[in-house]
């Protein structure tokens, strides 16, 4: 597998370059705007662009799509709830086929109402969901804290523990981080229940 984790220039953004080295096929998740750096990336390891991922709507997730869909020829996808333009609808469990690999989409909302992870090859790429040290927050438009609670409690700590995070901002001590080492020293994973998350959430 070709995996490249991208840093936007000039941001804390990440992007994702994945590709299958055996068929070329490849997707590129939360392209930015502009896409010279993704481009370089593509070009240098001979790839087809079959989808365009957004990890969820917002735009410094997004605006790269209609530029890069424009120069690969690569399908949008995203989840449908996104209001986004988008050629391909995304659903919970659903498995997005890059010549031998296999992507699966995790439906994730509470930082956006769709908001997904993506699971390939032990890797977790989580969006705006979860970062290194830190969860997604759930005071803008569509955020919801009762559906974060169970997208990070009730489906991302409850998969194995040697699985890599990638997330969508370097926000953290290090750009990527293990689910393990995440249960143990990230602050919003200390276990609570529904109403403590809640009210932890709702504090500065």
């Amino acid at each position: 597998m070709i995996f490249e984790q991208i840093r936007s220039l000039g941001s804390d953004n990440f992007t994702y370059l994945i590709g299958d080295e055996i068929t070329g096929e490849a997707m590129i998740v939360d392209p930015p705007s502009p896409i010279a750096s993704v481009c370089s990336l593509i070009t240098k390891h001979r790839l087809r662009v079959k989808y365009i991922v957004n990890t969820h709507g917002h735009r410094d997730h997004t605006s790269g799509n209609a530029e890069l869909a424009s120069a690969t020829g690569g399908k949008i996808a995203a989840h449908s709830k996104s209001r986004n333009r988008k050629d391909v609808d995304l659903e919970d469990n659903d498995i997005l086929a890059l010549g031998n690999l296999k992507v699966k989409v995790l439906h994730t909302p509470g930082h956006s109402p769709d908001s997904v992870c993506l699971l390939v090859d032990r890797k977790l790429l989580t969006g705006d969901t979860l970062f290194v040290g830190e969860c997604g927050r759930t005071d803008l438009s569509g955020g919801d804290s009762v559906e974060l609670y169970e997208s990070v409690f009730g489906k991302i700590l409850k998969l194995e523990d040697d699985i890599e995070i990638y997330p969508g901002h370097d926000y953290g001590t290090r750009p990527s981080s293990i689910l393990g080492l995440e249960k143990k020293t990230n602050y919003t994973l200390e276990p609570r229940t529904l109403e403590e998350f809640i009210e932890f959430m709702s504090e500065p």
